[in-house]
């Protein structure tokens, strides 16, 4: 079969005939035809037209040392050439998969000394769920199973993923969620407060989950799990007295405390990790993309060592992934945190480009389709509305984050829309320039939108 075709109608046909797409209306997708990358460097992407694309979501939040890094290249090819694959089982270990478990131990927060490695958030949010259970096995306290969520929140899409998370649309394709999970609303203070301050909401948000605890029973109730930004539901940056409350009540109950770090993870906040921009210590981070930059398939469950401790003495936990600690994608993850650090980019993401950032796209906050602008870092939501000054949103929402990120599709930005937000998440490498270049553009977009809704 010919793997190389002359034409981007070519590529298309082969695609449709053979390919399904994640996340994806698979008529629509057919019927219009997908874009097909080619290659990309630094903050741009290029497609099989030629178009020159700002990536204003690095990937799926993930290729935060932008395209074409050579260093990260160089490490693959390195490693495959010397030991393309073995696996971690049989009491068995490769050199990159302990030397990154050792740089871990060094990057994350204090106490976590422990990881095992998966390929995606998904499968690590997996691991998460084998976690809690076990422990509180060995604990004496088999009751406690059940695991609370968040509304809208996401932690893969896996089925054990898609029941932790609380994705409406992923429940209804089901049955999910399983039973043992539960969930408490998200804390979108823009659009659940009304008039309430925001340490206000933030504490009685936060106080659901209390409630829903003695709801199920506090000795049933395992772990509750949140992302310190919720991503893909829309990027939802809690207020400031949210995460320290949570903390307060799972230590008040004794149960497990999980950080899904897979987006907020490796500088997207301006710190190592989402939990240490809010304040929290959680017992069980999960993390991926940032971890390598996309450039290998690689994730990781953090671990306090006192859950190490329970489990560690109790026999074989019959867990793990035949790809459990590759090799080459330990290695390329292990020059991908150690550039982060040598080349300080997490300090430059909390000191420079990010406070840039962050300063550029709260002017997009004047625009009349943009009743909200929220974020920290590198990553940032704009929420359109109806009616700013009432905070009236449109009906059916979704329908004007679709019209404006299809705006976005012709005029070579890449902006996600999840619902009516449209979401920012750069590589951590942009420049000031470039970040002048992806407003511009957002905002020519937003025009653009206003006009077909008669906002403006």
């Amino acid at each position: 079969m010919n793997l190389v075709f002359n034409s981007t109608s070519e590529w298309q046909r082969e695609d449709r005939d053979h390919h399904l797409h994640p996340f994806t209306d698979i008529a629509q997708l057919n019927a219009k035809g997908v874009r097909v990358i080619t290659h990309g460097e630094g903050v741009y992407i290029w497609d099989s037209e030629g178009n020159k694309i700002i990536d204003g979501m690095a990937g799926l939040w993930c290729v935060n040392l932008g395209y074409g890094r050579k260093e990260l290249i160089e490490v693959a090819t390195k490693q495959m050439s010397e030991l393309a694959f073995y696996n971690t089982f049989f009491m068995t270990t490769t050199t990159p998969a302990t030397a990154l478990a050792s740089l871990l131990a060094e990057v994350t927060p204090e106490g976590m000394n422990h990881v095992f490695y998966g390929c995606s958030g998904s499968e690590s949010n997996d691991t998460v769920v084998r976690l809690v259970w076990r422990y509180w096995d060995v604990k004496g306290e088999p009751k406690r199973k059940t695991i609370i969520g968040r509304n809208n929140g996401y932690h893969g899409s896996t089925v054990i993923g898609a029941c932790l998370g609380g994705m409406g649309g992923m429940h209804k394709q089901g049955p999910l969620p399983y039973p043992g999970f539960a969930h408490i609303d998200q804390p979108h203070w823009y659009i659940n407060a009304g008039d309430m301050d925001p340490d206000e909401y933030g504490l009685l948000a936060a106080r659901q989950l209390e409630d829903k605890i003695l709801e199920l029973g506090p000795d049933t109730v395992a772990a509750f799990i949140g992302e310190p930004i919720q991503g893909a539901g829309g990027v939802v940056v809690p207020p400031d007295s949210y995460w320290p409350e949570i903390q307060r009540i799972c230590r008040k109950y004794g149960i497990l405390l999980i950080s899904d770090e897979v987006i907020c993870g490796f500088g997207r906040t301006g710190e190592w990790f989402g939990c240490q921009s809010f304040g929290f210590e959680p017992d069980m981070m999960t993390m991926a993309k940032g971890m390598s930059s996309g450039y290998q398939p690689i994730s990781g469950v953090m671990v306090r060592q006192h859950i190490v401790d329970a489990i560690a003495p109790t026999g074989e936990f019959y867990h793990g992934y035949t790809y459990s600690g590759h090799p080459v994608a330990t290695a390329v993850a292990h020059a991908n945190i150690s550039i982060l650090r040598d080349e300080g980019v997490i300090e430059r993401v909390k000191k420079d480009i990010g406070p840039y950032f962050q300063a550029k796209v709260r002017e997009l906050g004047d625009h009349p389709l943009v009743g909200n602008v929220r974020g920290r870092g590198l990553i940032a939501g704009m929420e359109l509305m109806k009616n700013k000054k009432t905070r009236e949103r449109f009906d059916p929402v979704g329908k004007t984050g679709l019209i404006c990120r299809n705006h976005c599709f012709e005029n070579n930005i890449i902006m996600r829309a999840t619902g009516d937000a449209m979401l920012l998440s750069p590589p951590l490498v942009i420049s000031r320039d470039e970040v002048d270049e992806l407003f511009e553009k957002a905002k020519m977009c937003l025009d653009m939108t206003a006009r077909d809704v008669g906002v403006i």
